[in-house]
């Protein structure tokens, strides 16, 4: 008997971005929706999935700052990555033509990413909590003068109508998402490493912490702060830089940086995705 698919959650409904990032990533594994970010992690931390994917930036639109706050109050590792395409659909009942759309909703960083479309077509638009989830009510609803903007895959699992394709305004539109699990992985190869600190503050403490990674040519990708809760105006830092925690010059960065640290945490070497 075989194996049942690996459960891997990821945050919206059928046919979200988020699934078909699960469906590029891991091809023979079962997607399962939840509503909330909060409870993707959650249902990873419980062993209700085996493996969560959250979405952490995106190109245009810049970081989830929900989710760097969402990794440091769980248990979880980052294990992988990928990066999606987003290309919105705009979608509507079958047999709807274009001229009868009078209103247009989804999530709102769909509308914003499509809004000199969306003006050119002089629709009235209104936000929803989900690309997915505006198309599952469109269908419900069957009103002929709405669309939604979602996926081509949202159309194909509602049995929507696409009546435009490639709708947002710059086509260099790319999400990340990062694959969490409760244990951490050993990448060979080409990876990538996510840590957060925090730092006391005092002047040239930033500069300090970044010379650990500088001095071992150690390449950083990307640095994030977020607010210290209770503590206005003091932040963590997160970052992630090329190479795994286990290499020689990473591990040496990461001591050094230890020493002057108030806080670490690594938080996964995995492989590189993007």
């Amino acid at each position: 008997m075989s194996e049942p698919p690996v459960r891997v959650a990821f945050q919206g409904e059928r046919g979200a971005y988020s699934e078909m990032a699960v469906r590029g990533l891991l091809p023979h594994a079962e997607p399962v929706p939840y509503r909330t970010f909060d409870e993707v992690f959650t249902s990873v931390e419980a062993g209700d999935a085996a493996l969560g994917l959250v979405p952490i930036e995106n190109s245009l639109a810049g970081s989830i700052h929900r989710n760097y706050d969402l990794l440091l109050r769980h248990s979880l590792y980052i294990v992988g990555e990928t990066q999606l395409h987003v290309e919105h659909c705009l979608i509507a009942n079958p047999g709807t033509a274009l001229d009868e759309i009078k209103v247009v909703r989804s999530h709102p960083q769909a509308l914003a990413q499509c809004e000199r479309r969306l003006t050119e077509l002089g629709v009235r638009v209104e936000a929803a909590y989900d690309t997915a989830g505006s198309v599952r009510d469109l269908k419900a609803s069957g009103d002929r003068h709405a669309a939604a903007i979602a996926s081509r895959l949202a159309a194909e699992v509602y049995g929507m109508e696409i009546l435009c394709e490639g709708l947002e305004d710059d086509g260099q539109n790319f999400t990340r998402f990062l694959l969490l699990a409760r244990e951490p992985v050993t990448p060979t190869g080409e990876s990538k490493t996510s840590i957060v600190f925090a730092l006391q503050n005092q002047p040239g403490a930033l500069f300090r912490a970044l010379a650990c990674f500088a001095l071992r040519d150690v390449d950083l990708t990307k640095i994030e702060s977020r607010p210290l809760p209770g503590m206005p105006w003091k932040y963590r830092f997160y970052l992630d830089f090329l190479g795994s925690q286990h290499d020689d010059a990473p591990r040496r960065a990461l001591a050094h940086l230890a020493e002057i640290t108030t806080e670490l945490r690594v938080l996964g070497s995995y492989p590189r995705g993007v």
